[in-house]
C-alpha cells in the first residue's frame, strides 16, 4: 500500500531539515574524499568499505525524505465512523472534528493525527500511525551512518597506515584535521541524540 504525500509548510521545520541535510552532505562529500578514496587507492581498505558507506548514506537520506513527506495519519474532514466504533471516537476541542481515541491535535500542522507520537521538527512532520515505522527506519540508518563515520575518523587517525601520496594543494588535505574534528563532533552529537530517541521509541512500542 502506497503512502500518501503530506507536506508541512513550516519555516522552522525547513531550517531543521536543512541542518540535517547539511550534516549529511558534509560527511558524504568529505569522508570519502579524506579517508575512503585515498586509503582505497593505497590498498588499506577494500572497495566493499567504500560501497557500504555510500549505501548507508543513501538509505539514510532516502528514509529522511520518506519520513518527511509521508502522511502520518491525518484525519479527513468528514471521517466515516463505523457504527461499532462510535463509542471509541471523541470530539477534538481545537478543530471540532470527530477523531478516534489515542489521536492528538498537532498545533503546528493544524490537524488531528491518528496515534500521534510527537511532531518532529527534524523531519518537518508529525510522527503518527502511518509513518512511525519510517521514522524508526530513519533513526536506525542514522545510527549506522554516524557510527560508521566515527569509526572511519578513529581508524584514519589511529589505525590506518599513514598515506604515502597526498596532494597538499587540495583544500581537504590542507585542512584535514579540522574537517575530521568537525565530522567527529557532529557524529557524536547525532549518534547520542538519535540513539536516545530510538531507545525511547522502542521502549514505547514494547510497553
Amino acid at each position: 500500500m502506497g503512502q500518501r504525500i503530506h507536506f508541512v509548510v513550516d519555516p522552522q521545520g525547513w531550517c531543521c531539515m536543512g541542518l540535517i541535510i547539511f550534516v549529511w552532505l558534509y560527511n558524504t562529500i568529505f569522508i570519502p574524499k579524506v579517508i575512503l578514496f585515498p586509503h582505497y587507492e593505497e590498498g588499506n581498505i577494500s572497495v566493499v568499505a567504500v560501497l557500504c558507506y555510500y549505501f548507508c548514506s543513501l538509505f539514510c537520506i532516502a528514509s529522511l525524505f520518506r519520513a518527511s513527506v509521508a502522511d502520518p495519519g491525518k484525519l479527513p474532514e468528514n471521517p466515516k465512523i463505523p457504527i461499532t466504533e462510535r463509542e471509541y471516537w471523541e470530539l477534538c476541542n481545537k478543530c471540532n472534528m470527530m477523531r478516534p481515541k489515542r489521536s492528538h491535535h498537532c498545533s503546528r500542522c493544524g490537524h488531528c493525527v491518528r496515534r500521534m507520537d510527537h511532531h518532529c521538527p527534524w523531519i518537518n512532520n508529525c510522527v503518527g500511525e502511518d509513518n512511525h515505522w519510517l521514522f524508526l527506519q530513519l533513526c536506525f540508518y542514522t545510527q549506522i551512518l554516524s557510527s560508521y563515520t566515527l569509526i572511519l575518523d578513529f581508524c584514519h587517525c589511529y589505525y590506518f597506515l599513514p598515506l604515502k601520496k597526498e596532494n597538499w594543494d587540495v583544500f581537504v588535505f590542507r585542512h584535514e584535521l579540522a574537517l575530521l574534528r568537525i565530522s567527529a563532533f557532529m557524529g557524536l552529537i547525532i549518534l547520542g541524540g538519535i540513539s536516545r530517541l530510538f531507545y525511547t521509541q522502542l521502549m514505547g512500542i514494547f510497553t
